[in-house]
């Protein structure tokens, strides 16, 4: 599927889960603090905003190498527990809003992702599709590739919301503790001394 291929790409934008205009309230420095989800790899982050400048909840801001008009600096890759309430609550929007506008990029998982082993397959890893499921899913490929979760849905009459199968999949890879993750790059808290 080249779930490697996504892995090398870095966040060119990302999606505002929280604004602190003073930062958190146990911080020794005020400073303008957002939490963001990245577009490609959903990696939550925390940064600091320019001064004085205005920021949404839900909005895309750009955070690639080049001059970004917002965002002023990634602090840290941050997990799902050290989220704001929130950003917790933005979450599922963010994750809605970049499967929508990427359609074509998730409808693809459908079009090619493969066994995981010799008694798994990475399709088995979205909630709610067990073995009928996935041999309906693979026939219907192997006749013609997905164009869209509409084309997907109608082909597959049991698979009504495919975007909402990828939606929790993702949501559950950000909430960490899966054995394999399809969409997320898994979290973990580096320690001293590694």
């Amino acid at each position: 599927m080249g779930f490697e291929q996504r892995e090398e790409k870095r966040e060119e934008h990302a999606y505002v889960l929280d604004y602190m205009p003073r930062g958190k309230s146990f911080s020794s420095k005020p400073e303008p603090l957002s939490q963001l989800l990245g577009e490609e790899k959903f990696t939550m982050l925390e940064a600091t905003v320019k001064p004085g400048v205005a920021i949404e909840l839900g909005e895309r801001v750009y955070i690639g190498k080049e001059q970004r008009e917002k965002i002023l600096l990634i602090k840290s890759r941050v997990s799902y527990d050290e989220l704001t309430q929130t950003a917790k609550d933005e979450l599922e929007k963010a994750v809605v809003e970049i499967i929508r506008l990427n359609e074509q990029r998730f409808v693809d998982v459908f079009n090619n992702a493969g066994p995981l082993n010799i008694r798994e397959h990475a399709l088995e890893l979205l909630p709610g599709i067990g073995k009928k499921h996935l041999n309906t899913i693979l026939k219907a490929r192997e006749e013609k590739k997905f164009e869209s979760f509409a084309d997907l849905s109608t082909r597959v009459p049991l698979l009504q919301n495919p975007g909402k199968l990828i939606k929790d999949r993702i949501v559950s890879e950000l909430k960490g503790g899966e054995r394999f993750y399809m969409f997320a790059k898994p979290y973990k808290k580096f320690e001293r001394g590694e």
